[in-house]
């Protein structure tokens, strides 16, 4: 299998996407974070000394995805057309799930999965003050669609 960033002279190089096609691309990624329930509580309750926590991740998912390709070096700058972000309660913490769309010659899987990386980390910020011992999990790809490669989906197994 040839690995696509790298060159003929197994130097790092960014993939040339010029001759690609404009396609609608979605990426679902999701990721937990565990807590003790008194945490947990106290984020549901916006007791935290920080504030609102859970909103606050919502927006810094968001504003992760957006920035995805200045922290990953291969990454191509693309449009983004939305990135939804949704918080489900777990049994010991939150899940969260992040949609994200673009129509570029490449996908937002890695946007996706940034996403999810910086909201659960915003958590983890937010709240590390009552409860350093909490543990982010499960980051991956749920879903993707879109691209020469086309559909993926995780199966349950």
């Amino acid at each position: 299998m040839k690995l696509t960033h790298i060159n003929e002279k197994n130097n790092p190089k960014m993939v040339d996407v010029g001759e690609k096609d404009i396609t609608k691309r979605v990426a679902v990624a999701s990721g937990e974070i565990h807590m003790h329930s008194d945490t947990k509580k106290m984020i549901l309750e916006e007791k935290t000394k920080k504030g609102a926590v859970l909103q606050t991740a919502i927006i810094a998912a968001i504003m992760g995805g957006k920035k995805t390709s200045e922290l990953i070096p291969m990454c191509h700058n693309i449009l983004i057309d939305g990135i939804d972000v949704d918080v489900e309660e777990i049994e010991n913490g939150f899940k969260l799930l992040v949609t994200a769309k673009t129509h570029s010659k490449t996908g937002i899987e890695m946007e996706a999965l940034t996403a999810v990386s910086v909201g659960l980390l915003t958590i983890y910020d937010m709240a590390k003050a009552v409860d350093r011992g909490m543990e982010i999990t499960d980051i991956k790809l749920e879903y993707k669609a879109g691209g020469k490669s086309g559909e993926f989906k995780r199966s349950s197994d």
